[in-house]
């Protein structure tokens, strides 16, 4: 069961996300709240994209807070990333910075 409150915070930060990186180079998922495209870049259409980032929503919040950073939740696999342009890490200080 999907939390509201949980689901809400969600749709927030990557509407933030979306704003900040704009495009379709990377699909960021959030299960089993949400997913979006986002970083500029060949945009993908079919099948599994070439970039993928995952994270559970607590990861999401703390990394959005600045809380714990991106290398630290690579290492320990609290965030899978695959492709090139999954290294998300500036935008999530970004992100961290803004709030």
């Amino acid at each position: 069961m999907r939390d509201p409150e949980i689901m809400n915070r969600v749709k927030e930060i990557l509407a933030t996300i979306s704003k900040i990186a704009p495009g379709h180079a990377v699909e960021l998922r959030i299960p089993p709240y949400s997913a979006i495209q986002c970083v500029e870049g060949p945009k993908h259409t079919r099948g599994t994209p070439p970039n993928v980032v995952e994270m559970n929503a607590d990861i999401l919040f703390a990394i959005s807070s600045g809380e714990i950073n991106w290398n630290d939740a690579i290492a320990d696999g609290r965030i899978s990333a695959s492709g090139e342009r999954s290294n998300l890490s500036e935008l999530f200080l970004q992100l961290s910075n803004a709030e």
